[in-house]
């Protein structure tokens, strides 16, 4: 059995990472994230990979660009305003169709606002990190234990769809410790055939581009990469239902906020209210099949979040509106306890407890 060893949320990505043969990183520094960082800046080096502390975040990204374009697992971290800065390259990235493993631990907003953990780049990460018509595959992780997990299906994801993917976590999830058992090391060997790494003469030139002079080709490419998008969005959306086989009333969350509406739900449980929790792990694609299924049934939606409400429309569009969907909600670096949870819940339930 594998052995349980006690680690950061953001040092098991950086494990996770190395050992699904990703052996290229490029960063910057910027809390509440730089322990991956400074976690591959350690290791990188013992096991013949890079490690580059480039001299600004768009520096960090293009470098990524270079390396997905050999075919080799590549990564960079950052948090919030790190990540903006990174969007053109994430942009040119998607629209070369390279797959790379890109990783936001969030902090408060906008501009600078603060170091604390929050969830305020959700509209960000699913909306198209950039300009153009693209989507990432975005995971977000509700314990250390799938900080690890999800690095490695990041990867995996990335590479068999031709996606950049994120995983979107939140400075909680980074800084906090937990026992977790990290996979096996992968021994990762690229095959690419699109892949530049020199031709030896014996094919044709690959060409890594997003630029297309004809509009006529643009729209071609594009249409082609929305077939591959729709093709996610299927066969990949991922979610955990908690205690939603009677549940009257419907808890949205993810990461952070799903642990604590567990405690809330366990306490409404207990007043006799039957609620219970979709969470969300794939951001995008969202999964909209169980909430569309939960809206036959359930008199109310609550979504529950670190910013001024972002998932909330995706839980509205999931639903048809066919029931309302509330707002729990703190902002600015806060969370909400699990007594404003159960508040929420009650509020929903008419009072009944």
């Amino acid at each position: 059995m594998a052995e349980k060893v006690l680690m950061k949320g953001n040092e098991a990505i950086a494990e996770a990472a190395i050992r699904a043969g990703c052996m290229h990183y490029f960063g910057y520094p910027i809390t509440p994230q730089t322990e991956i960082a400074a976690y591959m800046a350690k290791r990188m080096p013992k096991i013949g990979g890079v490690f580059l502390q480039a001299e600004s975040e768009i520096a960090a990204i293009n470098m990524v660009y270079g390396v997905a374009g050999t075919g080799f697992r590549v990564m960079t971290s950052s948090s919030s305003p790190g990540i903006s800065l990174k969007g053109e390259g994430i942009s040119y990235l998607a629209g070369a169709d390279l797959p790379a493993l890109i990783v936001n631990v969030q902090r408060g907003g906008p501009g600078l606002g603060g170091i604390q953990p929050s969830q305020s780049d959700y509209f960000q990460a699913t909306r198209g990190l950039g300009h153009g018509d693209f989507h990432l595959i975005v995971m977000a992780p509700a314990s250390v234990q799938e900080m690890a997990d999800m690095t490695a299906k990041c990867f995996d994801l990335s590479d068999k769809y031709r996606v950049p993917a994120m995983i979107l976590a939140d400075g909680t999830l980074g800084q906090m410790m937990e026992p977790v058992v990290l996979p096996e090391p992968t021994e990762y060997k690229p095959d690419k055939p699109w892949a530049v790494t020199g031709t030896n003469c014996e094919r044709k030139h690959n060409i890594i581009n997003s630029l297309y002079l004809k509009p006529e080709e643009l729209e071609k490419t594009n249409f082609e990469r929305f077939e591959r998008y729709k093709a996610i969005e299927e066969n990949e959306p991922l979610w955990e239902e908690f205690m939603m086989d009677d549940a009257e009333i419907c808890v949205a969350a993810f990461g952070i906020a799903a642990r604590v509406s567990k405690n809330a739900i366990m306490a409404a449980r207990e007043k006799g209210i039957k609620v219970g929790m979709i969470r969300p792990i794939t951001l995008w694609p969202f999964p909209k099949k169980p909430f569309k299924a939960a809206a036959d049934k359930c008199k109310a939606f609550i979504s529950v979040e670190l910013s001024m409400g972002q998932m909330i429309e995706d839980v509205q569009l999931a639903t048809e509106c066919k029931v309302p969907v509330t707002l729990c909600n703190r902002a600015g670096g806060m969370i909400p306890s699990p007594e404003e949870v159960l508040e929420a819940i009650e509020r929903a339930a008419g009072g009944n407890k």
